[in-house]
């Protein structure tokens, strides 16, 4: 469904994303997984259109994200639908609001049949009945399961997780995983879910990919990436802090910049 060619992403001297291949089986759940500053989430806002590529391309089916004018991107957009690290609700709208807010943007349904179907998204993750809260009234679960209906609110082909269960209590996780697998296998929906919480990304995901340092290190099955001999790999899986995979990404000499003597280390007198 989405194919991404020889993509980068440059920040200054940091390679975000490195010269990356992916593709985006229609209708599967891929967990895109690594450690913080994996270059994960970054790949995840070049598939989705949210940045351009430093070089590389997208294609959402037949046609290149990065070569579309702005129209045609909004167009493909409402066929997308977007869970944010944070949430993302807007402040200044209740749950129904917030949850009708795409449908009263993008569509001229009647407001009787949007209601019908904030309704029907709202049962779906759990909270029919608190329409009238306030964002800052709401748990950070319920917060995450407010916009997971608004990301499914106008019955997108393909949805965009972002670390979807961070920050939850491990009950408030499991039901945002499960809503995510009922909801795709149900609705034949594509998910990408981006997470470094290998328990859940390995428990619903068709595909998983492993990232390292803006790179595809690994990708597979969820039992295929349990059974791999990769020592990153298997660092990442197990949580390990000394291996492959160093805690530091710096580059410089730790001295060299106490010392503010680029390849002088100054010795006590």
């Amino acid at each position: 469904m989405i194919r991404g060619e020889k993509l980068s992403k440059r920040y200054g001297d940091v390679d975000a994303v490195a010269s990356t291949d992916i593709q985006i089986k229609a209708g599967a759940i891929t967990a895109i997984m690594g450690g913080s500053g994996s270059g994960k989430t970054t790949l995840l806002r070049l598939l989705a259109g949210l940045d351009a590529p430093t070089t590389g391309h997208v294609w959402y089916g037949d046609e290149d994200i990065c070569s579309l004018n702005a129209k045609r991107l909004y167009e493909l957009r409402e066929s997308m639908g977007m869970l944010f690290q944070y949430s993302a609700l807007l402040n200044s709208l209740d749950v129904y609001d917030n949850v009708a807010f795409p449908l009263h943007e993008h569509t001229d349904l009647d407001e009787a049949v949007i209601r019908t179907m904030v309704t029907m998204k709202l049962e779906q993750v759990g909270l029919r009945g608190f329409e009238s809260m306030m964002p800052s009234e709401l748990s950070g679960g319920m917060a995450k399961r407010v916009a997971f209906a608004r990301a499914i609110a106008m019955d997108p082909k393909i949805v965009f997780f972002d670390e979807p269960t961070s920050g939850l209590d491990p009950i408030s996780a499991g039901v945002i995983s499960t809503l995510i697998l009922n909801t795709s296998k149900m609705n034949h929906m594509t998910s990408v879910v981006v997470t470094h919480d290998v328990s859940a990304g390995l428990a619903i995901a068709d595909r998983v990919i492993l990232m390292w340092q803006g790179r595809i290190i690994a990708e597979g099955t969820p039992t295929e990436i349990r059974e791999s001999d990769d020592d990153r790999v298997c660092q990442f899986l197990e949580g390990r802090p000394d291996g492959p995979i160093p805690f530091s990404r710096s580059t410089t000499s730790y001295i060299d910049d106490l010392t503010h003597r680029p390849g002088t280390v100054r010795m006590a007198s």
